[in-house]
């Protein structure tokens, strides 16, 4: 899903949705409060809800492991490049 807006951090975004999730104001105030459009914080707080259950099913855990082996496995081959490079 694309709800991503150059110049907001992650952690900005989850604040933003977290309070649209708790209705303890509504969209119009938190676009106000913010300075977001309510169409964005709205796309947020969906995105967030989303993908709340992954958190605690381990899907990002193994992404996350998968994303270090990937790691792991190009420093390897940087390093036979750079020692290539030392021929």
């Amino acid at each position: 899903m694309g709800v991503n807006c150059r110049g907001h951090s992650a952690g900005f975004k989850a604040k933003v949705a977290l309070e649209a999730a708790k209705q303890e104001k509504t969209i119009a105030q938190l676009s106000g409060l913010f300075g977001i459009h309510a169409n964005m914080i709205t796309k947020w707080k969906k995105h967030m809800l989303q993908e709340l259950p992954g958190i605690f099913s381990g899907i990002h855990k193994r992404a996350n492991k998968d994303s270090e082996k990937l790691i792991e496995e190009l420093y390897r081959q940087i390093g036979q490049l750079d020692w290539l490079k030392k021929i």
